[in-house]
């Protein structure tokens, strides 16, 4: 006589229990519906509603950033979850465990963030080339905007990091390996920030660095979230907390009056503190205390 075999629980997500080879491999058609679901809408919307900056203006203001990046932000995120069912894919594959979205290696990303782009101001004041003036914003209208501008590059860090970072990410890496596909992808990040006011070289690669950087804390930490919430924590710092510019751009609504003098590729200049040449030496040291805090590699070299 067979033995009764009693069955067990359902598992919360049978997605988690298939192997590789039952979960479908990239294919062009899944790729292409990818990049037309996360380019076409936000682009046929924002052009239809007339949101795009005015280019001449070097002031970037709420309404454009809620706008623009929240749009941007909904449809990658959409396009990173249709790809994922169609492939019989967790999104955890990608990088994206949705459970960790907010958790603690998010905060602890926002936190590297704003002390990194703390570091390098300091090093700005140090050698005379940055000084804060004044407060502009007390009361309600500091906290308004200050939760206000946390949701704008929120929406910034979500948008840039899934379309760089994300699904594309994943998908190269399976072809050419990890680091040919983030050094392909930063090129991609950098080439966006070229239509920014105020952009100089050192500024572009400062973003080609800060993408790479990005990259490492991927590898390092396995997922997206300690890179969307620093990445989100500097921008906040920059122009919300500090009023300095962002890729050649000043926010509304900042908290401190500051200023920028002296040589431009010390001071940044028309960029902000991101075009100066301490910037590229805040990243290196960046990626050297991630190396130390995160000392294993536990995004996969070339995944399944």
């Amino acid at each position: 006589m067979e033995p009764l075999s009693v069955p067990g629980p359902e598992p919360a997500n049978t997605l988690d229990l298939l192997p590789p080879l039952h979960r479908a491999r990239v294919s062009p058609k899944h790729l292409l519906l990818w990049m037309l679901i996360t380019f076409l809408p936000p682009l046929l919307i924002i052009y239809g509603l007339h949101l795009l900056p005015d280019r001449h203006t070097s002031v970037f203001t709420l309404k454009n950033e809620f706008s623009i990046k929240g749009i941007s932000a909904l449809f990658v995120v959409l396009a990173t979850w249709i790809v994922a069912r169609m492939q019989r894919r967790p999104l955890d594959d990608y990088g994206i465990p949705p459970r960790q979205a907010f958790g603690v290696r998010f905060w602890e990303g926002m936190a590297w963030g704003f002390g990194m782009l703390s570091a390098l101001l300091l090093c700005l004041f140090a050698s005379g080339h940055f000084r804060i003036d004044s407060v502009a914003l007390t009361g309600g209208s500091f906290l308004r905007y200050a939760l206000e501008w946390t949701l704008a590059f929120l929406f910034v860090a979500y948008a840039e990091d899934f379309v760089f970072r994300g699904y594309l990410l994943f998908v190269l890496s399976q072809r050419i390996r990890f680091w040919r596909a983030a050094v392909a992808l930063s090129v991609g990040f950098a080439a966006a920030h070229l239509p920014n006011t105020g952009e100089t070289v050192l500024g572009i690669l400062q973003v080609l660095g800060a993408g790479l950087l990005f990259c490492f804390m991927i590898r390092r930490t396995g997922n997206l979230w300690f890179s969307v919430g620093y990445h989100a924590a500097w921008d906040w710092a920059q122009t919300f907390f500090y009023g300095t510019a962002n890729s050649g751009l000043y926010g509304e609504g900042h908290f401190l009056n500051s200023s920028l003098q002296g040589s431009r590729w010390i001071s940044g200049g028309s960029v902000g503190p991101e075009g100066s040449i301490f910037s590229l030496l805040v990243i290196l040291l960046c990626a050297s205390f991630i190396h130390l805090r995160f000392p294993t590699a536990l995004y996969p070299d070339r995944p399944a």
